[in-house]
């Protein structure tokens, strides 16, 4: 097993995640592509987003999935995905967004040997 992630979470995000577990229930992230949310990891309450072959699992972070668009996922393969939390408001249904701060994704470049060991990408929910 490799110690190469695809995605990560800043201690101040791992600290919002448990507050809004505590207060919705398990929860599931999707890194949105843009439109009208920007390009925000947004936060449901597990079971309220579809995912499906269109759809990569990047992980886990706090026992939360983590997943992304297989067309956006396209283009930041290359990275490692890390997500943190700073003051205000995002747009969205996010559920962080009454919270006054909002979910921000910043990026680690992936060697090429980080990219191996990482190996293709699982499309959908990962396996039971």
């Amino acid at each position: 097993m490799s110690d190469v992630l695809r995605v990560s979470a800043t201690e101040s995000a791992l600290a919002l995640i448990a507050k809004l577990e505590a207060m919705h229930g398990p929860l599931v992230f999707h890194q949105s592509g843009g439109c009208c949310d920007g390009s925000a990891p947004m936060c449901y309450p597990a079971g309220e987003l579809y995912i499906d072959h269109n759809d990569v699992f990047l992980g886990e972070i706090g026992g939360c999935e983590v997943y992304i668009s297989a067309r956006q996922f396209a283009l930041w393969a290359h990275t490692r995905l890390v997500l943190d939390v700073v003051p205000g408001r995002g747009a969205g249904f996010s559920l962080e967004a009454p919270e006054g701060v909002r979910f921000l994704t910043r990026s680690h470049v992936l060697s090429e040997d980080e990219i191996a060991a990482l190996g293709p990408p699982h499309y959908g929910p990962p396996e039971p």
